[in-house]
């Protein structure tokens, strides 16, 4: 997809971090916007700014990891603008800790957002967009799916959002051959972006009551929960960067987008390991103060 003017674009997440700026590039571009969040307040100000500068924007609150809040997103979208044609699976939020001590809650409610929501904005808007090359021989389509690096390595104290994300470019690399086997005029993308400053750090202050964890935060989780405030907060690359990045991508039709690239020296040792049967490589093995961080913290030193 080369030209975005007049076309539709779909944003989850879109209320801040990497969403907004996917919005606010969108919007320059001059498409259309349907954005999706959870969060109602911050949405209702992003709708209201973009307007303010022109866009035409439909906006809805939707939990993604629920079906039906998809499916209805879906629907109103081809009500208002008749079509789809770039949709960001954005929405996402991170828990840490050692693997063994996350509550059923912790998994319910990362799986739910980060894969279940990827999962529900696949199925529904694929069926749409399908349905909209039918009806126009020229039409173009494209999907970006929001993984992480942690869906190519696995660190430590990571182990929810790791499987979610991992899961997340499963079902993207398998979403591009599925396209490719009925030969649908439409192409798809995993995003895999590093540290980043958005609100990803914070996300608990979305988590539901249903979903909450009683149980009192463990010292592996207390420092998961530091190392990647701090990680978050020193990055250099600023989710318009990212945003930036990833239009280039759709333009150019890349499948993987990474926004630190120099981060694949981990990738290619983690798959090495894999070829030659050797255990998981360390992924802070080029950081190794990061990992002495960690341990330290996992142990109660402070």
């Amino acid at each position: 997809m080369k030209d975005f003017h007049g076309k539709v674009a779909v944003i989850t997440g879109a209320a801040s971090g990497l969403g907004r700026a996917f919005a606010d590039t969108a919007a320059g571009l001059g498409m259309k916007l349907v954005l999706a969040d959870v969060q109602a307040k911050a949405l209702e100000h992003t709708a209201e700014e973009l307007l303010d500068g022109g866009a035409e924007v439909l906006a809805m609150v939707c939990d993604v990891s629920k079906g039906a809040h998809v499916q209805e997103l879906a629907d109103a979208a081809v009500a208002r603008f008749g079509s789809v044609h770039l949709v960001f699976n954005n929405a996402g939020v991170g828990c840490g800790g050692l693997v063994w001590e996350n509550s059923e809650q912790d998994w319910e409610w990362v799986l739910g957002v980060n894969l279940w929501g990827v999962i529900h904005g696949v199925r529904m808007f694929t069926r749409v967009m399908l349905e909209c090359a039918q009806r126009d021989a020229d039409y173009e389509g494209h999907i970006v799916n929001t993984a992480s690096m942690a869906g190519l390595l696995t660190p430590p104290a990571m182990g929810i959002y790791n499987v979610s994300k991992h899961a997340v470019v499963a079902l993207t690399e398998t979403l591009h051959h599925d396209l490719e086997l009925v030969e649908a005029p439409i192409r798809t993308s995993v995003l895999c972006p590093y540290f980043v400053p958005t609100g990803i750090a914070h996300s608990q202050r979305n988590r539901p009551d249903e979903l909450a964890s009683h149980e009192r935060a463990t010292a592996s989780q207390v420092a998961a929960q530091l190392m990647t405030e701090k990680a978050v907060e020193a990055g250099k690359v600023t989710a318009q960067d990212v945003a930036r990045i990833t239009f280039d991508a759709v333009r150019e039709g890349r499948f993987y987008i990474y926004s630190h690239p120099q981060a694949l020296g981990a990738v290619g040792e983690r798959f090495d390991a894999i070829v030659q049967g050797r255990p998981p490589a360390d992924p802070y093995a080029a950081t190794p103060q990061v990992r002495d961080m960690l341990k330290a913290g996992v142990r109660g030193r402070r």
